[in-house]
C-alpha cells in the first residue's frame, strides 16, 4: 500500500534542513586536501559539533523562521540526536525562530545519520585501499542498495524513516513541524514523501549535497492525504544574513 493510500493526516507545514557545518566537514577538506586515506578527527560521529561556520548558519536559520509570523513557525522540532543537528535546532530556538510557547526539542534516533560501518572515517582513496572488495561491491549494487559490514544502506534509512513519519502523521498532524538531520535523511525523507524510486532519488543526489541549513519545505495538501513540496536546498535564509553556503559531506559520509 502507498503512502499515500495508508496516510490520511499530514502536518501543515514541514520543513527539513540539514545540520549547520560541522567539524567534520572541515575535517574531511583537510582529508582530501592532504592525500589521506582516513579523515582525522578523534571523537565519535555523534560527538561531532558545529563548525564556527556552522554556528552562524544555524543562527542565520533562526533568524530567518524569526522573521515568519508566529503563527507560521515551527511548533514541533524533531532532531537527529546527533551533537551538530541538536546545536543546529538549539541556535534556531535560541534566535526566535520558534512558536510561542517555544517547544522543547524532540530527538529521535530514527533521524540519524546513516552508519558506515568499516567505512567510517575512510576517504574514497582509503577505501579502495584498504576494503577493495567493499569499493567493488559499491560499484556493483550503488549507494542505494551497498550495506558496508556493520553499516546501513540508503534502503535501511528508509525503513527507519517510514517509522518516524508514522509517528509523524500520529502524533503531529496539523501541526507545523521542523526537522532537523543530515544530508542522508533529507533525501530519503524526499524519496518517502514524493514515493520516488531508486533512479529518481539517486538524480537528485547526483546534482548535488544537501546545503548546509538549506530548507527543503512541504504543505499539506489540499485534500489533507499528501505533502506537496513547495522548495529544496532554499538557502536565502543564509545569504540573506551573509552566512556562506556550504554543502561538503560529514567526515563519517566521505564515501557516499
Amino acid at each position: 500500500m502507498s503512502i499515500t493510500a495508508s496516510r490520511s493526516r499530514w502536518p501543515a507545514a514541514l520543513w527539513l534542513v540539514r545540520h549547520g557545518q560541522s567539524a567534520g566537514n572541515v575535517a574531511l577538506d583537510a582529508a582530501h586536501a592532504a592525500g589521506h586515506d582516513r579523515i582525522q578527527l578523534e571523537m565519535r560521529d555523534a560527538d561531532v559539533p558545529l563548525s564556527d561556520q556552522g554556528r552562524v548558519q544555524a543562527h542565520a536559520l533562526g533568524l530567518w523562521f524569526a522573521g515568519l509570523p508566529a503563527d507560521e513557525r515551527p511548533e514541533v522540532v524533531l532532531a537527529s540526536p546527533y551533537r551538530r543537528a541538536r546545536e543546529t535546532a538549539e541556535a534556531v530556538r535560541a534566535a526566535g525562530g520558534l512558536s510561542e510557547p517555544t517547544p522543547s526539542l524532540c530527538e529521535d534516533e530514527r533521524l540519524r545519520e546513516r552508519e558506515f560501518g568499516v567505512l567510517d572515517r575512510l576517504t574514497s582513496t582509503g577505501v579502495a585501499q584498504l576494503f577493495p572488495d567493499q569499493a567493488v561491491a559499491r560499484r556493483l549494487l550503488g549507494k542505494f542498495y551497498h550495506r558496508p559490514p556493520g553499516g546501513e544502506s540508503w534502503c535501511d534509512v528508509i525503513l527507519r524513516l517510514r517509522s518516524a513519519l508514522d509517528t509523524l502523521s500520529l502524533h503531529h498532524a496539523d501541526k507545523r513541524v521542523l526537522i532537523i538531520g543530515h544530508q542522508v535523511v533529507v533525501l530519503c525523507l524526499r524519496y518517502l514523501l514524493e514515493q520516488m524510486d531508486e533512479a529518481e532519488v539517486l538524480a537528485i543526489d547526483a546534482r548535488g549535497d544537501v546545503v548546509n541549513c538549506g530548507v527543503t519545505e512541504y504543505r499539506q495538501a489540499a485534500d489533507g492525504a499528501r505533502m506537496e513540496l513547495v522548495r529544496y536546498n532554499f538557502t536565502a535564509p543564509l545569504q540573506e544574513t551573509g552566512a556562506a553556503v556550504t554543502s561538503a559531506p560529514d567526515a563519517a559520509v566521505a564515501v557516499r
